[in-house]
């Protein structure tokens, strides 16, 4: 019997569509069965098996969720019933426990994954850039693709490293939650969307 399951996509603002299009290419080729749509609103947010928050500006995308009274909701469903969740740039700060950086003190945050994470972090010559990344889950190199990106600076508890530049975090994992500095939804590379997947039970 095919596996039938529900994802969804925070639909403020971001790489959205190409989070669905990678996110259908991967649920295909595990033969998966099941729908990927936006999520703007708690009832959205009720019925999805996992979820993922894309980049673009952080607090215009808790602020929106906010309005619309589904920030608590979304993070009862990720902290207290274990909903798998992968946070992306933007996505990545917003999952953080701790932010420092740029606009610190007009952020809030989800606050369920054991990290620190600074926004911005590559500095202004680096803005966008793209390099291969050793990530440990994976055989082979994965290339990624940087866009004004955080870094997660220090992670504690159940929240482990699987990527880094340097002595800087770029994507980490605690549980069903995944956290990346870059943004997978912009290359044909799957296997992130793919791995996130299979945090479905």
């Amino acid at each position: 019997m095919v596996k039938k399951v529900s994802v969804g996509v925070i639909g403020v603002q971001g790489a959205i569509s190409e989070h669905v299009k990678s996110l259908k290419k991967a649920m295909k080729k595990q033969g998966l069965a099941g729908d990927v749509f936006l999520v703007k609103n708690i009832a959205e947010i009720e019925r999805v098996d996992a979820v993922v928050i894309p980049g673009g500006e952080s607090s215009t995308i808790l602020r929106v969720l906010h309005e619309v009274k589904a920030d608590g909701v979304l993070r009862k469903k990720i902290v207290e019933d274990n909903l798998p969740v992968m946070g992306t740039c933007a996505g990545c700060v917003l999952l953080a426990k701790k932010i420092t950086g740029e606009k610190k003190d007009k952020i809030n945050s989800l606050k369920a994954m054991s990290m620190t994470v600074e926004r911005n972090a590559f500095g202004r010559q680096r803005e966008s850039f793209e390099q291969d990344v050793i990530i440990d889950i994976f055989q082979r190199p994965y290339h990624a693709v940087f866009i004004r990106a955080p870094v997660i600076r220090e992670t504690w508890d159940e929240c482990k490293p699987l990527a880094k530049i340097d002595d800087k975090i770029v994507m980490a994992q605690q549980g069903k939650m995944l956290a990346l500095s870059f943004h997978p939804e912009l290359t044909e590379d799957i296997r992130i969307h793919e791995y996130f997947l299979k945090q479905i039970e």
